[in-house]
């Protein structure tokens, strides 16, 4: 007998993207945000009274909920704060699912979903994305928890709002709407809370907010859910510096939005350029691009990245084999990638 349930034996587990030493290197594969923080975060942190750190930090963080709630227009009680966006997915997961209860989404997604479920012990359903996010389909199967990455990762493209409500009306379970990359995308998905109890929306603050190395998340949705949620929660799930970072930068509104417009302005010159040198590039509702590679082997041309210091993320998965996730780095980060890439890609 091994000491690990058969479960844990016989899974693989998650592969978090590769984390290079410092030095002189182009690091495009995690989708953090290539600008600092906001300097009211970084001075609540560095402002933290040793008090704070001596004692447990607040059970449900509560300055932030406070602080998160006028910002977005809803109510503390409306929010759930956790570990990162990860964390939240884990609780979802915890109080949802179990043998008898499924979870379904559309692949290609988060590679994470399929690995939670097998730790959670519940079926999953997976359905082929289209246009449309399978929308219909995840109708049909109407699992205990449906999960809808919008904006999607790893494809970028943002589904309808109108139809994601449409979809929880549908539903009799729980709808999940992973929004960690929404800050780079045109819509989001809180309006619907307001007249659907079973959906919750992720956030992340490692994403707009460049703060993954924080790991803070929260989850918004109707009070009721969110109880529901409290139950399954950690005791203490995030900590008193990362509730101090986290609350300075959601107040710090104008900072968020002007990095987010210098992203998503070379997140078009990227594309642009890398459509002309004759990569398949669709348009981008996140902080990163999806691009398939055309005439030559896409994991040859990420390892001859890899050989120059710059590193992108590969999926060797269905659907996925011919195409590289780009994370949009800085305008000196991506003319390095393209300076490369011209070298070795075949164009047109």
């Amino acid at each position: 007998m091994g000491y690990f349930r058969n479960t844990i034996e016989q899974m693989a587990g998650y592969t978090p993207g590769f984390q290079p030493k410092s030095g002189d290197v182009v690091k495009l594969n995690t989708n953090e945000n290539p600008y600092p923080p906001s300097p009211r975060a970084i001075e609540a942190v560095r402002n933290l009274p040793p008090e704070r750190l001596r004692r447990y930090p607040e059970p449900m963080a509560d300055t932030f909920r406070a602080a998160a709630a006028s910002v977005l227009g809803v109510t503390a009680d409306n929010i759930i704060c956790t570990n990162g966006g990860d964390d939240l997915l884990m609780v979802c997961f915890r109080a949802c699912c179990d043998a008898g209860r499924p979870v379904a989404f559309a692949q290609p997604t988060y590679s994470l979903y399929p690995v939670l479920a097998q730790l959670q012990g519940c079926s999953v359903i997976e359905v082929d994305r289209d246009a449309n996010g399978a929308l219909d389909k995840l109708a049909e199967v109407n699992a205990a928890l449906t999960i809808v990455c919008n904006p999607n990762a790893p494809t970028a493209d943002l589904i309808s709002v109108d139809a994601l409500g449409a979809l929880a009306k549908k539903l009799a379970g729980v709808l999940l709407i992973d929004e960690a990359y929404v800050d780079f995308a045109d819509d989001n998905a809180i309006r619907l809370i307001n007249d659907n109890d079973n959906v919750i929306i992720l956030r992340s603050m490692s994403k707009g907010y460049s703060l993954a190395g924080m790991r803070f998340g929260f989850g918004i949705a109707a009070v009721s859910l969110i109880n529901g949620l409290m139950k399954a929660k950690d005791s203490y799930p995030v900590d008193a510096a990362a509730i101090a970072a986290a609350t300075a930068a959601i107040q710090d509104q104008t900072y968020l939005r002007s990095n987010v417009e210098k992203v998503k302005s070379e997140r078009t010159r990227l594309s642009g350029q890398l459509r002309s040198m004759g990569f398949d590039v669709p348009d981008s509702q996140t902080n990163f691009v999806l691009a398939r590679c055309l005439g030559i082997n896409a994991k040859d041309v990420f390892d001859a990245l890899v050989e120059r210091n710059i590193f992108v993320r590969y999926f060797a998965l269905p659907g996925l084999e011919d195409k590289l996730r780009i994370t949009i780095g800085t305008p000196e980060q991506n003319d390095r990638l393209l300076a490369v890439l011209k070298e070795i890609y075949p164009s047109g």
